[in-house]
């Protein structure tokens, strides 16, 4: 199956001009022939092509199919960017293809990069959506000073990945309640600052380890969103 992301499907009944170059020029669709497209927000739409042209193909839906998130949560994943902004892209992409429901970078003490563009992000990950077979678009945040995200209110488990021993530390994959909404933390490559850590567990943030190894940014990204959904999995 092959998805094409058309957010106002239901009422343009048309693919962008992206979407329908790939469909006719590449895939060679043509009038007749049944398309899958999703809206982002939880629905694929199964369509037959009624017009067939390079910048604007357009469809006639025949269904309409709930195609919402198959995990029991809401996952967060909240990052400081790195330098090298591949790398990020890298754990956008694969924590879509893994499931993840919103992705909120922010600026920390220690941070590398203070700022970011989000449209290319918001590009990879209508990218992984399609590729994995997913009908939601994660919710991508524009960059935001830790402390706000820290003070926020949330009815869910809040963990910050910290790699200093001067605080007490659980392990993630103990601490994490199956089906619990949750917010997962990580740090610059230079670690949270003191002053960071103090704020988060004061505001209810506990503390966790990914386990012995120590893990790039981009790969604790990953590593933490997929133990959600592996002890999701397992006790399901």
């Amino acid at each position: 199956m092959i998805q094409f992301y058309v957010p106002d499907i239901a009422e343009s009944l048309t693919l962008p001009e992206t979407e329908s170059g790939h469909c006719v020029r590449v895939l060679r669709k043509g009038v007749g022939d049944c398309i899958y497209c999703v809206d982002g927000c939880g629905t694929r739409y199964t369509c037959v092509i009624t017009e067939a042209h390079q910048k604007h193909v357009r469809v006639r839906i025949q269904e309409a199919r709930q195609a919402g998130n198959h995990w029991p949560c809401e996952i967060t994943l909240i990052f400081a960017p790195t330098k090298n902004m591949d790398r990020m892209e890298w754990m956008a992409e694969k924590c879509t293809e893994i499931g993840v429901d919103r992705l909120i970078p922010v600026r920390c003490s220690h941070s590398e990069r203070k700022e970011i563009k989000t449209a290319r992000l918001e590009k990879i990950l209508v990218s992984a959506m399609k590729q994995s077979l997913k009908g939601v678009l994660p919710d991508l945040r524009e960059m935001t000073p830790v402390e706000d995200v820290l003070k926020t209110g949330f009815d869910g488990q809040k963990f910050i990945c910290y790699c200093s021993d001067e605080v007490e530390r659980r392990l993630l994959m103990k601490e994490y309640i199956p089906g619990s909404d949750v917010m997962i933390l990580i740090g610059p490559e230079g670690d949270f600052s003191p002053e960071e850590v103090r704020l988060a567990i004061d505001c209810g943030w506990i503390p966790v380890s990914l386990g012995e190894s120590r893990l790039r940014t981009e790969t604790a990204g990953v590593v933490a969103v997929s133990a959600i959904h592996t002890i999701n999995q397992l006790t399901s």
